[in-house]
């Protein structure tokens, strides 16, 4: 059967997408800033099928290894399919396969990356079978109402998403070094959508939109002028203020760990001795995410616990 193929990466929000003013087509309630995690990929396989309706099988080949997805989560992946095949203008069947090089559904972003790879891989097919074609940031724009965040794995390595915007950011920066510390690899118990719907019922979320808007041009400037411990202080409040919105909606709820904790303390600390070290951050999960990280923090005995991806 004639298959088509694609390979998207994941992001990490650095100034982070953290609610929505219309859930139906996921458009945030302010700017995010992201860099693109292009070791971090998903891979879609679609292949022409004479089934009556299109199929997802899990893709394990290589580097590639299945997402254990739910009932819902293959629907929503079947929902979106059938979305880009209205637009891009195909009505044959196809037999869906994805896999991943990282663990999913734990705060790495992996429904960025499978999303992005979902659309583009439908546009490889339309491309041929009905003559589509549409720029990267019209796939941007479609592949955002399958899953918000997967706009911005369209472009590397920094990435702007606000409303209807998506776009490549100049930030006249060398490519950062990441890596991520994996202190829990299991599916998350709350998923990114359900934090979405609660952190508008935290009283904290008042002046949220102002707070992520001023770090946003905040960090763009650090970065331009390479100051890291700026930077580093920008990210480190931006993460605390989206987490303490999960810790105080109603209800509640929170991914952070004591094994959290152990390594954003051991990076803050690294600094306080050091007077350098790695941009830190973490997404809608416990796993913590390190940016320009010297090899000299990387290879603490205090992460030998842990895995670093």
């Amino acid at each position: 059967m004639k298959s088509f193929e694609a390979s998207m990466p994941s992001n990490i929000a650095l100034i982070k997408y953290m609610g929505k003013t219309d859930s139906e087509v996921n458009l945030p309630t302010n700017p995010s800033l992201s860099y693109t995690l292009n070791h971090l990929k998903t891979q879609v396989r679609l292949s022409l099928s004479d089934l009556p309706n299109d199929t997802w099988e899990p893709l394990n080949e290589g580097a590639f290894v299945a997402p254990k997805l739910s009932k819902f989560g293959v629907d929503r992946f079947l929902k979106h399919f059938r979305f880009l095949k209205a637009q891009l203008g195909l009505s044959q069947n196809f037999i869906i396969q994805s896999g991943s090089n990282f663990p999913s559904d734990c705060g790495l972003a992996s429904s960025a990356s499978s999303f992005a790879a979902l659309t583009m891989a439908t546009f490889n097919a339309a491309k041929e079978i009905s003559g589509s074609d549409l720029n990267l940031k019209s796939l941007a724009m479609l592949s955002r109402q399958g899953s918000g965040s997967s706009c911005r794995s369209f472009f590397s390595p920094w990435c702007e998403w606000e409303g209807e915007r998506v776009e490549l950011v100049d930030l006249s920066l060398e490519t950062l070094p990441h890596n991520v510390v994996i202190v829990e690899a299991e599916k998350k118990k709350i998923s990114s959508s359900e934090a979405h719907r609660r952190v508008p019922s935290s009283l904290l979320f008042r002046g949220r939109v102002e707070r992520a808007t001023q770090r946003c041009e905040l960090l763009k400037s650090a970065l331009i002028d390479k100051d890291y411990s700026k930077a580093f202080e920008l990210c480190w409040a931006e993460f605390w203020d989206m987490h303490a919105l999960f810790e105080t909606s109603s209800p509640g709820f929170g991914y952070m760990t004591d094994k959290s904790l152990k390594v954003i303390n051991l990076a803050r600390d690294y600094w306080d001795s050091h007077g350098e070290g790695p941009i830190v951050t973490m997404d809608a999960g416990a796993n913590v995410h390190l940016l320009n990280s010297p090899q000299g923090f990387i290879k603490s005995p205090g992460l030998s616990e842990f895995t670093i991806i």
